[in-house]
This record gives structure tokens, sequence and C-alpha cells, in this order.
């Protein structure tokens, strides 16, 4: 016969503290980041790594570009002439990095 135990067990959360479904975490992220757009120095800041980096190894690629180019509808402005600015739609581009992490890294 198998022995049971049946234990009721109170864990105090502290008032400035909730709880909440990690499908309500990930909401909350996407929603923080909905209607925000980066820049170039927001998308380093990002991720740490120099613009030069990140058009090499994610922009340009045209595994990526495909993907990412507004021209083609994706998520991300390419400059066309001097004076122009990147424009990165943060959401959709913050869920790229975390899908394509191994993409990215590895050649």
């Amino acid at each position: 016969m198998i022995q049971q135990l049946d234990v009721s067990l109170s864990i105090p959360i502290p008032e400035d503290s909730v709880l909440i479904s990690k499908i309500e975490l990930q909401e909350l992220k996407n929603e923080k980041l909905s209607g925000v757009y980066w820049n170039m120095k927001e998308l380093e800041k990002r991720i740490n790594r120099k613009s030069e980096w990140i058009k090499e190894n994610i922009l340009y690629p045209s595994k990526f570009r495909k993907i990412l180019d507004s021209e083609n509808g994706g998520f991300v402005f390419y400059p066309k002439s001097k004076g122009q600015t990147w424009s990165f739609q943060a959401n959709k581009m913050a869920e790229f990095l975390d899908k394509h992490f191994n993409q990215i890294f590895t050649r």
C-alpha cells in the first residue's frame, strides 16, 4: 500500500508583488513594445552589438532581409538615401531576434 501525506502550505506574497501566468507575462511584454519603433542606436543598445555587426549578420544577409524588409511586408525600414534612418517595429524585431538567435550566431 502506498502511503500518502496531505499537506497544506501557505506562502506569503509580498504586498508589492502579484502572481500572473506566463501567458499574461508574455502579453504584457508584447504590449510594452506595441506601437514602439526603434532606431539603429536603440537596436544596438538592445542587442549589445554595433551597427556594422547588425548589418552584416542580421540586416543584409538575404535569408533575413527577405523577411525583414518593409518593401517585402516586413517590419524594418531600410534607408534608401543618405539622411534617412533605420526604423524597426520593436515588438516584431524583438520576436524575430528571439526566434532566429541560433541562425544569427551560427554561419
